[in-house]
């Protein structure tokens, strides 16, 4: 009942000068992540309010391309805005979500077993004690949309989850540096229009 989010939302998206261009000037869509360890499955992702994270990724993303590729022409970061509405959203910072959450994990693992497969892992990369690929939390998630379809229930339009990354902020401290809401996608339509990111006028308050 209380599962559609009224407000409308900013959110940021990290990318390179070249998509930037394309959705913001030549007008096409982001296009959605299908990865095995979307975080919260596959859709087009966002940071929440959060300007600075979605630059940073986006530095992190073209620095990694252009290592990998060094003959090919660098990338440059950028970052596209945009107003989003979340639809019928899972929110997986309620506290009702987890539930769901158990269900489709239940679900996951039971067909697995009767098929003779393993149950996907989150795993963490070198050198990076946060659990980045999160290939068990995007199969619960998907198998959650599927179980949606199987039933004929309403789709989700988008997931959201706070997830705590990085560094302690301080020596003992609970918040860590890199803590943010993210945003996945799942119905385009609740992408309402998309902007390129301005930078404050100093002489004015921050409204």
């Amino acid at each position: 009942m209380y599962s559609n989010l009224p407000n409308l939302i900013i959110g940021f998206h990290g990318c390179d000068t070249s998509t930037f261009k394309n959705v913001l000037y030549n007008h096409e869509k982001l296009k959605p992540s299908h990865n095995s360890y979307d975080w919260l499955g596959n859709g087009v992702y966002f940071w929440e309010n959060s300007l600075a994270r979605a630059e940073e990724w986006a530095i992190s993303y073209c620095e990694r391309h252009n290592k990998k590729y060094p003959n090919n022409p660098p990338k440059k970061p950028a970052v596209i805005g945009a107003v989003i509405s979340l639809g019928h959203c899972l929110d997986l910072t309620d506290y009702g979500s987890s539930d769901i959450l158990k269900n489709g994990y239940e679900i996951l693992k039971l067909e697995l077993s009767l098929i003779g497969k393993p149950l996907p892992i989150n795993r963490n990369v070198t050198g990076n004690s946060d659990r980045l690929l999160r290939e068990l939390d995007c199969a619960v998630i998907e198998r959650i949309h599927q179980y949606n379809r199987e039933k004929h229930n309403r789709d989700y339009d988008s997931v959201r989850g706070v997830f705590i990354e990085g560094k302690e902020v301080y020596e003992d401290s609970g918040i860590r540096e890199k803590t943010h809401t993210q945003l996945c996608i799942v119905n385009p339509n609740c992408i309402k229009g998309y902007f390129k990111p301005l930078t404050p006028e100093k002489e004015w308050r921050i409204v």
